[in-house]
Parts: C-alpha cells; sequence; structure tokens
C-alpha cells in the first residue's frame, strides 16, 4: 500500500515528511526498547539495595511525607496518588500491589511498611487502598537513612520536575534479608528470605575477609529463612545456588503427630511452606481424598485464630499410620513445597546472575562508598561551620571594636569590607557577622562557640581519619551492620534437616496399602502412675525384653492382643471400655520407654475422678475376676458380653469401688489385702462366675473401719511376693515414707472365702494401718512422678514390722517383662 494514500491534505505550504521504514525493524528496535524498559525500570532489583524502582519510590516519597514510625497513619491512597503523581506514572494498581507486599509479614522477613487494615493474606487479597493506612516501618528508615548527606546520586523523575534517588543508602541487605521476584522479558529473578542475623554476620566476615569461600560464609547463613518458619529439607540445592545463583530446595510443613480426641489421633500443622495459604492445601488435601489419591483422612479443621496462630488438624482414621498418612500428604499436597533460586539482580545497571559471595560483595562495595560520601559530606560541613566559629570567636572577643566599625560605616557593604580587612576574615565570615543576633553577644555564648570549635576539631580529625584509611573505613560499616542486626534481627524461624532418600520403585497401590497398621501382634501395657503404651511384638513370640533402660514408672496391668484388635479396661467404678490400641502410641519391642506412651484419660473416655484399675482380655476364655473395697469378690463367665462401647462388669454397691482386676483359670488364687493387714487367698474356682448383671457375693471378711487395698489373682508356682506398706498416724498423706516388708506368698496359708485371712505385717506403736499392699512377682515400687523408690530385701516373716524406706513410694506394680527384677533391694539400671 502507499503510504501516502487516504492522508489529509496539509495546509497549502505545509511541508510534508514522510519515512518509510521496514515493519521488522521498528518491531524488533521497539521490543527490544521495552524489554529494556522492563529490565531496568520495573522488574529487576538493583543489587545494592533489593529494590525495585517502584518499591523504591514509594519508600522515599513516604520518606518525604514524613511518614515515620512514630508519626500517625495515613490512607494507603494518599501514598499511591503521591507516587504516581510525583515518581511513577504506570497506575496505582500496580503501586498499591507494592506497598502492599511491602507489610505483608508473610511474604517479607523483615517488613518495611507498617500495614493498618487489612492487607491481605496468603489466600485472600487486600482491601481497597481507601480502606487501608499505612507508615513506613522501623527498619525502612535504616534503608532511606543518610539521603540528605549526598550518599546517593539522585535522578529526574518521568518529567524532570523532580529529583528522586537511583539507588537507596540499604543500611542492611535487604536482597538477600527480604528476597524478591519478579518476571522480566527473557529473564526472571526469584530469591528467597533470609535472616537477618546471619546474614550481617557472613557481610561482616567478608569484609575482614575478603577471599572467604562460599562454604566459610555458608557457616554464617547455612540457608533461607522463610517467614511461615517450616522446615528445609536438603542443603544440597542451596549450595549449588549460593554457588552459582541458581538451584532449588524443598520446605516443609511443620507438623505433630498426636492425639485429638481421647480415641482419635491426628497431625497437627502449625506452620505451613513459604507462600502456601491454608485454604489451598485443605482445597488440595480434599481434592486427593475425592480422587482417592489420600487415604486415611477423616476430616480437617481449621483452628487458627490470632492469639494462637495457624493450626490446622488433620484427622485419621482408626487403624490408618500417622506417619505414612503424613508421607501421602507430602508428595500430593503442599505440605511439601518446592522453591527454585534465581538470583537476577541488576548490577551497574545490567542483569546478572549472582551467588551468596558476588551479592554480598555489591552490597558491601555499595555500603563503603555510601559510607565514604556521607563522611565526605558531613566533613565538609563541619569545616564549613569551624570556619563560621572562628570568626564569631574573633568577633566576640572585640566585640566593641566591631560595632564600632559597623556604626561608622554608610552602608553594609562598607561595613563587610571593613571588617574583613581589620579583622582579616572572610567574606563568609564578615556576612555571619552583620547578621549576628544581639543576644549571641554574651559571656555564655562564648563559651559555647569554643566548645563547639574544639567539638568540631575532633570531629574533623576523626572523619579525615576514617577517609584515609580503609581499615577502619570497613570497621565503620561493619559496626554499623552489627547494630542493624541488634536492632532488627530475630531468631531464625526455618529449620534445617537433611532429605531423606524416598523408596524407590513402590508402586501406588503398595504405598496405598502400607497406609494401614497391620494387625500383628503386640502386648498393651498400663503403668501405676496411668500412662498406656503399646509395644509391638512383629514375628517376635513372647514377652518383650525387658528395657533396663528404663528408669520410670512400674506396670500395674499387662495384657497381650494384636494391634487391630479389641481389648478392655475395667475402672474402679466397675465399667469395663472397649477400646482398641491401634491408635496408641507405639514403642519397638527392645526399647520400652513408659514416659512415651499416652495418658489413660487423653486415650479413653472417663467419667469425672474416674480411673483405670486394669486392662483385659474380654474375648479370653478365662474369667474375670473383679475385687472391691468393700470386700466383695466376683467372676464373670466369658462369652455373651453385651454389644456396647461399655458396660458394667459389677454392680457395686453406694459407696463401694473396684480395687482390682484379675484374669485367668480356676487354679489361680484370688488374693485380698486389707488395710488393717490381713490377707486373705483362696482358688479362683470356689467363686461361681456370675453375669454382668450381678453384684458378686462375700470376699473377706473385714474388720472394723478396714477396706480392701489389693485384689488380684495369682499363679502360686510363679514365686510371687506380698509387699506392705505400714503408715504412721496422723501423717499427712504422701509425707511419711513409712516401712515396708517384702515376703513370699508361701508365708501365708490359705482360708476359705469370705473370712478374715491372716495377719501379714506387725505394727508398730504409733501407725495406723497399711497405707499400700501388693502381690505379685517382679515388685517395682515407685514414687508420685514414676521414679524408682528401693524396697527392702525379700523374703520376712509373714508378721514382721518392715524396714523404713528412703523416700514415699506412691504405688507399686510390676517390672516390664517376665524377665523384669524382682525386689532384692537392687537398682534397675
Amino acid at each position: 500500500m502507499n503510504p501516502t494514500q487516504n492522508r489529509p491534505a496539509g495546509p497549502v505550504g505545509d511541508e510534508e515528511r514522510i519515512l518509510d521504514v521496514d515493519v521488522s525493524d521498528e518491531m524488533q528496535g521497539s521490543f527490544l526498547e521495552y524489554a529494556y524498559s522492563v529490565i531496568y525500570s520495573r522488574a529487576l532489583p538493583d543489587a545494592r539495595d533489593g529494590l525495585k524502582p517502584v518499591q523504591r519510590r514509594i519508600l522515599y516519597q513516604m520518606t518525604e511525607m514524613g511518614l515515620r514510625p512514630d508519626r500517625g497513619h495515613v490512607k494507603s491512597a494518599r501514598v499511591v496518588g503521591e507516587v504516581m503523581g510525583k515518581l511513577h506514572p504506570h497506575g496505582d494498581t500496580a503501586i498499591y500491589d507494592a506497598l502492599v507486599r511491602l507489610a505483608q509479614s508473610f511474604v517479607q522477613r523483615v517488613p518495611l511498611v507498617d500495614g493498618h487494615g487489612n492487607f491481605g493474606s496468603l489466600d485472600d487479597g487486600p482491601a481497597a487502598s481507601r480502606y487501608t493506612e499505612a507508615r513506613l516501618a522501623a527498619p525502612a528508615l535504616a534503608l532511606t537513612d543518610g539521603l540528605d548527606e549526598d550518599v546517593v546520586d539522585f535522578v529526574p523523575n518521568y518529567d524532570n520536575q523532580l529529583q528522586q534517588p537511583s539507588v537507596l543508602p540499604a543500611g542492611y541487605p535487604n536482597l538477600l534479608v527480604n528476597g524478591t521476584t519478579g518476571i522480566a522479558v527473557g529473564m526472571a529473578t526469584n530469591m528467597a528470605p533470609h535472616n537477618l542475623v546471619e546474614v550481617v554476620a557472613a557481610a561482616v566476615h567478608l569484609l575482614e575477609h575478603p577471599d572467604a569461600t562460599v562454604e566459610e560464609l555458608m557457616r554464617f547463613v547455612p540457608a533461607p529463612d522463610l517467614p511461615s518458619g517450616g522446615t528445609i529439607v536438603g542443603l544440597d540445592g542451596i549450595k549449588d545456588a549460593y554457588t552459582t545463583g541458581r538451584g532449588s530446595f524443598k520446605t516443609r510443613a511443620r507438623v505433630s503427630i498426636g492425639p485429638i480426641t481421647a480415641r482419635k489421633t491426628g497431625i497437627t500443622v502449625t506452620e505451613l511452606p513459604y507462600l502456601v495459604g491454608p485454604e489451598k492445601l485443605i482445597e488440595k488435601i480434599k481434592d486427593g481424598v475425592q480422587s482417592k489419591k489420600l487415604s486415611g483422612i477423616s476430616d480437617v479443621n481449621d483452628l487458627t485464630d490470632r492469639r494462637n496462630g495457624l493450626k490446622l488438624v488433620i484427622g485419621i482414621k482408626t487403624g490408618f499410620s500417622p506417619e505414612a498418612v503424613l508421607e501421602q500428604l507430602y508428595r500430593y499436597t503442599p505440605l511439601e513445597d518446592g522453591f527454585s533460586i534465581n538470583s537476577v539482580a541488576l548490577v551497574d545497571g545490567q542483569p546478572r546472575t549472582l551467588g551468596l559471595k558476588e551479592l554480598l560483595r555489591v552490597y558491601l562495595d555499595h555500603r563503603l562508598q555510601v559510607v565514604t560520601r556521607r563522611s565526605e559530606y558531613r566533613l565538609a560541613r563541619r569545616r564549613e561551620r569551624l570556619h563560621l566559629v572562628e570568626g564569631l570567636l574573633v568577633a566576640i572577643l572585640d566585640i566593641d571594636e566591631v560595632i564600632q566599625v559597623i556604626r561608622t560605616s554608610d552602608d553594609a557593604e562598607a561595613a563587610r569590607t571593613r571588617l574583613e580587612d581589620v579583622f582579616d576574615l572572610s567574606r563568609l565570615q564578615s556576612e555571619y557577622i552583620l547578621e549576628l543576633r544581639l543576644r549571641r553577644l554574651t559571656k555564655f555564648s562564648r563559651v559555647e562557640l569554643e566548645a563547639e570549635r574544639d567539638q568540631l576539631l575532633a570531629d574533623i580529625a576523626q572523619l579525615e581519619a576514617l577517609l584515609a584509611s580503609p581499615a577502619l573505613l570497613r570497621r565503620s560499616v561493619g559496626d554499623e551492620l552489627e547494630s542493624m542486626a541488634e536492632r532488627f534481627g530475630t531468631p531464625r524461624r526455618t529449620l534445617l534437616t537433611e532429605a531423606r532418600p524416598q523408596p524407590a520403585g513402590a508402586s501406588r497401590r503398595a504405598a496405598a496399602a502400607s497406609l494401614e497398621i497391620a494387625d500383628a501382634p503386640c502386648r498393651v501395657l498400663l503403668s501405676t502412675t496411668g500412662r498406656l503404651l503399646r509395644v509391638d511384638l512383629g514375628d517376635e513370640p513372647g514377652v518383650p525384653t525387658p528395657a533396663r533402660r528404663s528408669k520410670h514408672d512400674a506396670i500395674r496391668s499387662e495384657i497381650a492382643g494384636t494391634t487391630r484388635g479389641e481389648l478392655g479396661a475395667v475402672t474402679d467404678r466397675g465399667r469395663l471400655i472397649r477400646f482398641s490400641p491401634v491408635d496408641l502410641p507405639a514403642a519397638p519391642v527392645h526399647s520400652v520407654q513408659l514416659a512415651a506412651g499416652v495418658k489413660v484419660g487423653d486415650y479413653l473416655t472417663l467419667e469425672k475422678n474416674e480411673r483405670v484399675i486394669a486392662l483385659v482380655d474380654f474375648l479370653a476364655d478365662a474369667p474375670i475376676a473383679a475385687g472391691t473395697a468393700q470386700g466383695i469378690v466376683k467372676r464373670v463367665a466369658p462369652g455373651a458380653w453385651p454389644n456396647r462401647p461399655d458396660f458394667e462388669l459389677i454392680a457395686l454397691k453406694s459407696g463401694d469401688a473396684v480395687v482390682g482386676v484379675g484374669q485367668g483359670p480356676d487354679t489361680d488364687e484370688l488374693v485380698f489385702l486389707t488395710s488393717d493387714a490381713q490377707l486373705l487367698h483362696f482358688p479362683a474356682g470356689s467363686v461361681r462366675p456370675q453375669g454382668v448383671a450381678a453384684g458378686g457375693m462375700a470376699g473377706v471378711k473385714l474388720g472394723a473401719n478396714a477396706r480392701v487395698l489389693f485384689f488380684g489373682t495369682v499363679d502360686p508356682a510363679a514365686s510371687p511376693v506380698v509387699v506392705t506398706v505400714s503408715a504412721n498416724d496422723g501423717a499427712l498423706p504422701g509425707t511419711d515414707p513409712g516401712r515396708a516388708k517384702v515376703s513370699d506368698f508361701t508365708e501365708f496359708p490359705g482360708k476359705g472365702r469370705a473370712t478374715g485371712g491372716v495377719r501379714s505385717h506387725a505394727f508398730l506403736r504409733g501407725e495406723a494401718g497399711l497405707s499400700l499392699a501388693w502381690v505379685g512377682i517382679a515388685a517395682r515400687a515407685v514414687g508420685a512422678d514414676g521414679s524408682q523408690r528401693i524396697l527392702p530385701v525379700g523374703g520376712s516373716r509373714r508378721d514382721a514390722s518392715g524396714t523404713p524406706l528412703q523416700g514415699v513410694v506412691h504405688s507399686i506394680g510390676t517390672g516390664i517383662g517376665a524377665n523384669a527384677p524382682v525386689a532384692d533391694g537392687s537398682p534397675v539400671d
């Protein structure tokens, strides 16, 4: 097409100039100009202050507006308008987005803007600029401090009417501390935030050791420190990023596995990976459950609030391994997320990919130049002031003659000339004296001027020494950086862990199957201090090996079963509660630590002041025997148990309570031990089994004010022992250790049911009765905190009075496993 066709004719006599331009050349040139503008003026940060132009202009304009941390907030729309009208004519949306990002604590490791109002979250955007308010945060002042001292170059704004800084002084390495992200034309940048204290330590080390390697700097900066916390898994990619400027690492949420209700285990999430919001995570979990990628999850609850912060609770279905479910969550949800580092920044106006050492070096060179220019500026100002002060001192020393010279002069010009000639002053000094107010002509003013002169001379000498010594200059920069770390530094939030290799070759179906806990043999332990623990036996038959490294607690009850099977817990109120040990904390068979168990009340639903007495296998063939504090005994025949989660095992009378439960064949002995030291045992076969609704029958005849302290079943062939502990009359509970005695069970002859038994302990004067009694094998006494108490040597006569204890005994049980140490007085190690 002819470019002159359809062109309106110009006025007569006007000369029209038409240039033929190749479209491809025009497009190429325009695109290059656009790409350069985006790279240099919009998308990439300057390596010196770590800011993009819009961020720098926001901070500078807010400084000019006086929006300091000690002033009130102003509308964000006002800040946006000032920045757009004077410095950044690219639209209010871009400016407000940058302002919001500077204020978001979940994006910036050290926020630069103090926002008031809804500045958004990881899942929701901020309110409009007319609804929010802003002012500078204290760390932002460290970036702009010194702008009035000629520390950086100023350049014209877009219309050449105002001046703006080409870079900020940057009192700390903001690019590393807060990171950045940006997409330009043909390149992009993505840098993670770091800990201010660590970055400053590395910068100071590089100042003192310019030849330091990346490995040495990583001793101070081991990895990024993300605002949201979390955990960084593996450091190899981070080392690559610090060396070459490119690398990647994985972040995981900070989680804990534990009971969330009495019968339910869950995964509690308190910190998420960087830039991952809770709503996004919940949505991904729901999608994974619906698509069958995730198994074993019952629900997800968001319990986040302002007081306690982030808290997501992921419920685990019964029978699923929480650890296996957590691995699935890491694989299919943002609970584990990756971060790619691409450290691209502007250096001398050119985009460069920088490693950790290069980033610190560019910043330190900039900071050294800033301190040098600031020192030169301050030196010049102090020299100017010293020149004026010296002139004033000359005038004050001979003030009468100065006044005479001025009064006899025809005009100001003549007075100035005569002052210069008479007192040998410069033009600046003479003008300053002519403008001097009379109230300065006092003796006190002279003292002030002399003090000011001395201070100026000292400052000038210090600044000259600083400018003359590169070592002093570097030390000054290092001191200022350490001051920044003390003022604005915070502890590290992100944990660092080594990467764990993922199993290779496992199919998705096999991974899903491994989520469920296998129905393997186990033993469930109930401690005397009320903790439940599951011991997984695996393929090893028999009883777990005793854990001689465990120095805490003793076993009240121990029952064999399977992981996914059903057991029963009998309480002091005669209630039997069904439960499965599948969700109990598990311990390996060769390292049982009772302290790792869970409190009974946290796993089973108990009523107020209700206690679990024993564990039973109500599906076994052996009857269950229960004894009460009022001397009632009952054996319950196995078989038709009520199909309810809990039911009454024995109907108790008012004021009565179950004190012990046993389970065994008819050949076992049922044993009662009372508070007045009467021991009665008789064959279990002598008690006829009853149904669950029955109330039992008389077991032992009690004396006046006596009650049953112990009831249980023992196998006489297992060589049980009898432990009794007496209490002093009138002593407060838990204060007097008392006297203890350990006797062989064979010392006590058997008698018939409902009789009084035989004496098991001889009381001394002042002793009111027994405080504790126990019959069984491998006796172990513990205090209230579960720590061991030493019992006397066994073999005492059944009617002996015992020996004094060294510490108060809270409860007595058995050791862990069949081969646990017996009550021979030797400590368990």
